[in-house]
């Protein structure tokens, strides 16, 4: 039985290790952005490209949506660029891949300057649908991400041509690279798109009721938790004054702060982030493949036409968190006395944590390397996947993470339940807080899964949080 169990043990670990293993590559993404309908589209550009030596940016398509319905503008994407342009030697001094402004320059494209289905049809293609069809047909294996922070139309034209000129077959490896996080519906194309490629990839809070969506929890005030670090005092001070031309280049807020950077988040490798799972969670929300039930969608009183889905898609999921908050005595961190529950909770629960890292990489922008801060390296001594039997104890240790500017360093362990199939709070045993935790394994009837987070996080201005994930298999006795 022994041996048996020893076996198990392996192949499941390396079936985690071999399937569902953080990918080591950049994502490739193309943008879809109806920029000047809302400075909110400006505000997440300039964030983009603070992380574009870590995303692999393959086009920047201006659009039209219902707040914006027959323009587009393109230049002003490139005024966006043009200042990064200005900072980008000086981003290089912190990390390696920041590409030439000029690179940039040539992703630019222009999408039909028509709203949504009226722009979709025979002889309606434009040099952004064309655009996306060149970088699908690639030779490239990755997936393509379409960040959507507008009306989806582009893509759709680019889908209705493929369709009409490629055999089924072709189509079907097409849509497998493909994968598509819209900001809600911003125009009628998109439902027709989730109708027609039933197969497709896509996240989306269905509608225009974007109160509701899992988004808008970038920019949520939440009572009962410090919400400064969406206020505008704060992005005066850490992003748009004193930070160099590209900060100068973000507005002030006028609806919502940054409502598209939600669309982008889950592909910055951060140890958390895993983008082919968003079930898992990371900062760009949590989601759940099913059909939603129509009689709850919230009509949010725009132009855009709703229906109901016909076919499962990545969409709303609820989390119940609750917050650890500093302890001046004793003990540095605990939970807090409340907690919260809800779609919006998957995202601004590590609210805290990416704005930091925007604020830091702005600084990069005008700081030299040793002014600046720089996120710290978790390492783990002991396996990202782990299969136990239940109520067996073991132990997790991240004795060797260090940091580069030689910060000193938190500890945080936690266990994750909604993104595993064990639904139950799992405790860990003595201080959370420490280097190393232990972990028994509770008692099960049937094989389920567990994620464990490490957060790490350094002591620098600010204070920047990397993590790894630990996916433990419970085998019941």
């Amino acid at each position: 039985m022994k041996t048996i169990f020893t076996l198990t043990v392996f192949i499941m670990i390396f079936v985690f290790q071999t399937v569902v293993a953080q990918p080591d590559h950049k994502h490739r993404v193309i943008v879809l952005t109806d920029i000047e309908a809302d400075p909110d589209d400006t505000q997440s550009l300039v964030r983009l490209l603070l992380y574009s030596n870590q995303i692999d940016i393959k086009g920047l398509i201006a659009t039209t949506s219902c707040w914006q319905r027959d323009r587009v503008h393109p230049e002003s994407i490139e005024k966006v660029i043009h200042a990064y342009g200005k900072v980008q030697a000086n981003l290089l001094r912190h990390e390696a891949g920041f590409p030439d402004a000029d690179a940039l320059l040539k992703l630019v494209k222009r999408g039909l300057p028509k709203y949504g289905m009226t722009g979709v049809g025979d002889g309606k293609d434009s040099e952004g649908s064309d655009w996306i069809i060149k970088i699908l047909e690639e030779k490239d294996e990755r997936p393509l991400w379409l960040s959507v922070w507008g009306g989806v139309n582009t893509l759709a034209q680019a889908l209705h041509k493929i369709k009409s000129i490629k055999n089924e077959a072709e189509v079907k490896k097409l849509m497998a690279k493909l994968r598509v996080y819209t900001i809600s519906d911003q125009d009628d194309s998109g439902i027709w798109i989730r109708n027609n490629f039933p197969d497709l990839f896509y996240i989306v809070t269905p509608g225009d009721d974007y109160g509701s969506a899992t988004w808008s929890a970038i920019n949520t005030f939440v009572d009962g938790i410090n919400n400064e670090k969406i206020g505008n005092t704060w992005l005066a001070r850490n992003i748009q004054q004193g930070h160099g031309p590209l900060g100068a280049e973000y507005p002030d807020v006028a609806w919502g702060m940054e409502g598209d950077t939600p669309s982008y988040l889950a592909l910055i490798p951060n140890g958390l982030n895993n983008a082919e799972h968003p079930d898992w969670g990371g900062w760009g929300g949590r989601y759940e493949l099913y059909t939603p039930d129509f009689a709850l969608t919230k009509k949010g009183g725009s132009i855009v036409t709703i229906a109901p889905e016909t076919r499962d898609i990545w969409t709303n999921a609820i989390d119940t968190f609750t917050p650890y908050i500093h302890r001046e005595y004793g003990r540095t961190v605990g939970k807090d006395t409340v907690s919260f529950t809800g779609y919006k909770e998957t995202l601004w629960r590590w609210r805290d944590d990416f704005q930091n890292d925007f604020a830091a990489r702005m600084d990069w922008c005008i700081k030299s390397y040793q002014e600046a801060n720089h996120p710290p390296v978790p390492v783990l001594g002991n396996p990202e996947h782990i299969a136990v039997k239940a109520g067996e104890g073991f132990g997790l240790d991240a004795f060797e993470s260090h940091d580069p500017d030689g910060d000193n360093l938190s500890y945080l362990w936690f266990h994750y339940p909604e993104a595993g199939s064990y639904k139950k709070m799992i405790t860990i045993e003595g201080a959370e807080n420490s280097h190393g935790a232990y972990v028994v394994a509770p008692q099960i009837k049937k094989q389920e899964t567990a994620h464990f987070i490490l957060k790490v996080t350094d002591k620098g201005m600010p204070p920047l949080s990397r993590y790894k994930r630990i996916i433990v298999t419970i085998l019941p006795n």
